[in-house]
């Protein structure tokens, strides 16, 4: 006979529920649009440019996050975490690999950008390729430290999902979290804010800054909006792959 199952202590059916429903609107949402970003360069050979290759890797690095959540949605769900410690260990780190890979592609396509606009040259596939391997193999780095003792993975206060533990501040675990910030948080938003700037001075552009990459780490879905949705990649790809009968047509 199974056991009844109870809620993590603290919390109320309700509060549960509503973290689990939240976890997963975001989840199949950020999956659906990043995935038609994957799709579309797939698919049409037009999209496969340095460039995009540099968004499919921000694509990819959220519909990771997005999975992460669609996993801690299933155990909101199940009022606890059914996967035992080792599955735990895992969810955390990969979660905290594509956050970080998430970040790192995020400077990435600003300095593409940069490249692109104020270099007026194409960026090379071997440059592309180059980016996009530092970013995950630095990404996975960071992230499989916890697991061998420098920093920790731990269930969040619902008990439902695993992540860093923010608890502990001893010295092992705040000299790894102000070094990681340093290397995954500060010097990528460095980088980002320098290269849209750098692009504001040599366009000449007046008026608001450009702030797509700014808030685009807020959510996997307005990642897949600001560097899908607004890109060639719709214009050229998104909307044949949603409408194969127009273009069939056209």
């Amino acid at each position: 006979m199974a056991e009844p199952r109870s809620l993590p202590p603290g919390f109320g059916e309700l509060e549960v529920l509503a973290v689990g429903t939240v976890l997963l609107v975001e989840a199949l949402v950020g999956l659906s649009l990043n995935s038609l970003t994957i799709l579309s360069f797939c698919k049409y050979p037009e999209l496969r440019t340095p460039s995009h290759l540099l968004v499919l890797s921000l694509a990819l690095a959220d519909s990771g996050i997005s999975l992460n959540a669609l996993v801690a949605a299933t155990s909101s769900f199940l009022w606890h975490w059914p996967y035992g410690s080792g599955g735990c260990q895992a969810h955390g780190f990969q979660g905290f690999t594509t956050a970080l890979a998430s970040i790192c592609s995020t400077a990435a396509i600003a300095w593409g950008r940069y490249h692109h606009y104020c270099t007026r040259s194409r960026l090379a596939w071997d440059t592309a390729l180059s980016l996009v391997l530092f970013v995950w193999l630095s990404s996975a780095f960071w992230a499989a430290l916890p697991l061998l003792g420098w920093g920790h993975y731990d269930y969040e206060p619902l008990g439902t999902c695993c992540t860093l533990d923010y608890s502990q501040g001893n010295r092992n675990f705040t000299s790894f979290l102000f070094t990681m910030a340093f290397f995954n948080f500060i010097l990528p938003l460095f980088i980002t804010f320098t290269s849209y700037w750098l692009m504001e001075q040599k366009l000449g552009k007046t008026g608001h800054p450009q702030v797509p990459a700014l808030i685009a780490k807020m959510v996997p879905t307005i990642n897949a909006v600001n560097y899908a949705l607004g890109s060639d990649m719709v214009r050229k790809g998104l909307w044949p792959c949603l409408s194969p009968w127009r273009s069939e047509r056209e």
